[in-house]
């Protein structure tokens, strides 16, 4: 038998198979060091900093740069480094939040149909980051790469979207848009309950069409996000909006919310 044959574009599939999995070995060990850096000593506000501009470096790199067949990888390690980025609150309170949005540059970029990053997106980068024109921007680049037969929780990013939209832009109009979106994809939802919700979704669209300043539209879209809040600050920002809008919330003991319209609006 004679010497195998390597054609090139086997040869180079190789190897860029073989460099893909150097990056990933590379990004996890970098992931472990900063590991054990917040299990050991309390940082100082300088390394902080500076392990900050590195992860973030590290991001705005893996947007633009090929992933060889990686990019679901890719997308995956991006979105957990972001959960560790977010979770660290010592760190979070000497650099912020400000540089949440290069986490899901990537995820976007790489992997657009993975559906279950976008209300984290919406949350992270509106509330935390104070950004929603770099929300709904990244939204914009995902939700037409996808669709709701493939991706079912789809119609979520499509009710985050509006929301960005309405009660921290001010669009009302193009809030209504995304609200008909997300009741278009509710509607192919395999769940019932998803089902029902999309005349729910339309009937904010109507109420917006007709008052885009509305506040009964406002105090529900509130209490949507308080339902289906992701963290801490998302729900208070929510109880603090439906309170200051004349609404009352509660919390009762089964951990459901109690929400009381305003009488004005009753």
């Amino acid at each position: 038998m004679g010497k195998p044959h390597w054609r090139w574009p086997e040869a180079l599939r190789l190897g860029l198979t073989t460099l893909a999995f150097i990056v990933v070995a590379f990004m996890q060990q970098h992931a472990l060091r900063q590991l054990q850096a917040q299990t050991g000593e309390q940082l100082t506000d300088v390394e902080y900093e500076r392990q900050n501009a590195q992860t973030i470096t590290q991001m705005r790199l893996l947007a633009n740069l090929p992933s060889f067949g990686f990019d679901n990888l890719v997308a995956d390690w991006a979105f957990l480094q972001f959960l560790q980025f977010f979770g660290d609150s010592a760190a979070r309170q000497v650099t912020g939040y400000d540089d949440v949005p290069a986490f899901f540059e990537v995820i976007v970029a790489k992997d657009p149909r993975f559906a279950q990053i976008y209300p984290y997106l919406s949350t992270a980068i509106t509330v935390y980051a104070g950004q929603p024109q770099t929300s709904v921007a990244l939204m914009e680049q995902g939700l037409p790469l996808m669709d709701p037969y493939h991706q079912p929780t789809g119609y979520l990013a499509w009710v985050f979207r509006a929301m960005d939209e309405f009660l921290f832009l001010g669009q009302g109009q193009a809030a209504a848009e995304s609200y008909d979106r997300a009741a278009v994809w509710a509607e192919l939802n395999p769940d019932p309950q998803v089902r029902a919700a999309a005349e729910y979704y339309r009937s904010l669209a109507r109420t917006l069409r007709r008052d885009p300043d509305s506040r009964m539209a406002q105090i529900n879209a509130w209490i949507w996000a308080l339902v289906n809040a992701v963290s801490d600050r998302s729900r208070q920002t929510a109880i603090e909006n439906i309170e200051r809008l004349g609404g009352k919330v509660s919390r009762l003991p089964d951990g459901t919310w109690q929400i009381r319209h305003p009488e004005d609006l009753r």
